[in-house]
C-alpha cells in the first residue's frame, strides 16, 4: 500500500493535480478535501495526472466523479491524463471513460485545453 501524495501546479489552462500512491477508501477523502477548496473558474481546465497513481478503488472512482463535480459546478472542464490501465480497464467497464476527457499525459491535457 502505497500512501497518497497529492502535487499541485498551475498551467494556462488551469490546475493540474498529480496524484501519486494509492487512491482507496483511506485515502480518497485528501482528494475530495484538497477539491473542496480548490477554486476554478469558468472556462478552466482542471487536470487529474494519474500516471503515477498506484492503486484506485470504488472509493477513487468515486473521487474522480467528486472531481469532474466540482469542475461543472464552476464552469470548467476535467480531465485525466497518464490514466494506468488497470484503471482504464475500470473506467471502460462502468463507462466513464465516455464522461472524461482521457489524454496520455499532463501535456497533452493541457495542450488540448488552450
Amino acid at each position: 500500500m502505497s500512501p497518497l501524495k497529492i502535487t499541485a501546479r498551475d498551467a494556462l489552462t488551469g490546475p493540474v493535480l498529480k496524484i501519486i500512491g494509492d487512491l482507496d477508501y483511506s485515502t480518497a477523502p485528501e482528494l475530495r478535501a484538497q477539491l473542496s477548496v480548490l477554486a476554478l473558474q469558468p472556462g478552466q481546465r482542471l487536470v487529474l495526472d494519474l500516471a503515477d497513481m498506484e492503486f484506485c478503488d470504488s472509493s477513487g472512482i468515486t473521487a474522480l466523479i467528486a472531481a469532474r463535480n466540482h469542475a461543472q459546478a464552476a464552469q470548467a472542464d476535467v480531465a485525466l491524463a497518464g490514466v494506468p490501465p488497470h484503471t482504464l480497464r475500470v473506467l471502460s467497464i462502468v463507462g466513464l471513460d465516455q464522461i472524461f476527457p482521457l489524454y496520455p499525459d499532463s501535456e497533452a491535457a493541457t495542450a488540448a485545453g488552450s
